[in-house]
């Protein structure tokens, strides 16, 4: 099960600076984005993989296994991959902006809004809902991934004159929820075989935003990096479990205005 969740990275980076764009202003960015688990998680996860005995799946005694279940749930909240990046955003008035972006394993739309503190600087509040995607993992898998989440962006920034670099820094705080289970429209009357794993996780997190960004009139070269602590509750067919660990999210994207 951690084999067929690899590829579907959990990165969901801002790329944005403090300031908004002016009224009817768009904002096109293409790159990557990557979740790197550490601490807790990092542990969780090469526990579980370790308690497979090199199979490349579930132990037998993985329905009632605490260990296994602990990096199974850590693996499904973090997605520790790299995946591309894709979004846009637009100016909307009154130093409001809306984005929406697509980051392989989940997409995210949110609404913020800077306040000027001066002719370089700018704070941003805003709120963002993400959707973790349905898909089938890999081929072979029983399971697919699906949730949602929200979180809450504060951040401080400067921009040089005319735009030709822009910096900012700050504080991100959020939940999302996920779950794994066979998806049908047949009725679930007989079950052949083996049962199907099910997962179910709930992460909070926090943690810190940086980022640059640099270029000339309508072409910029951003990098950002999030990181986070969080704890996780979740179960694993039925065995519950908790871990808490760290998270780095590294981001590298192109932007164009126009």
């Amino acid at each position: 099960m951690l084999a067929l969740l690899a590829g579907c990275g959990g990165g969901v980076p801002l790329m944005h600076p403090a300031q908004t764009l002016k009224q009817g202003d768009i904002r096109a960015e293409a790159g990557f984005s990557a979740n790197v688990a550490l601490g807790g998680f990092s542990s969780a996860i090469s526990a579980a993989e370790a308690d497979t005995g090199g199979g490349g799946g579930p132990p037998p005694q993985a329905a009632s296994d605490p260990t296994f279940a602990k990096g199974a749930v850590a693996e499904a909240a973090v997605g520790p991959a790299l995946a591309p990046y894709a979004g846009a955003r637009v100016g909307v008035g009154q130093q409001f902006e809306g984005g929406l972006v697509y980051t392989g394993r989940a997409v995210r739309a949110d609404i913020r809004r800077a306040f000027d503190l001066g002719p370089h600087w700018a704070l941003s509040l805003g709120a963002g809902g993400s959707a973790v995607l349905y898909g089938q993992q890999n081929e072979g898998a029983l399971a697919q991934l699906h949730g949602w989440g929200a979180d809450v962006p504060v951040l401080l920034g400067y921009q040089s004159d005319g735009g030709l670099y822009m910096l900012w820094v700050g504080a991100r705080g959020g939940w999302e929820h996920v779950d794994i289970s066979d998806l049908t429209s047949e009725p679930k009357t007989v079950t052949l075989g083996t049962p199907p794993a099910v997962l179910s996780a709930t992460r909070w997190w926090g943690g810190g935003v940086l980022g640059f960004a640099v270029g000339f009139r309508h072409l910029h070269v951003a990098l950002e990096l999030d990181a986070a602590y969080a704890t996780i509750n979740g179960s694993y067919n039925q065995t519950s479990v908790q871990v808490d660990g760290f998270s780095l999210a590294p981001a590298a994207a192109l932007w164009w205005d126009f």
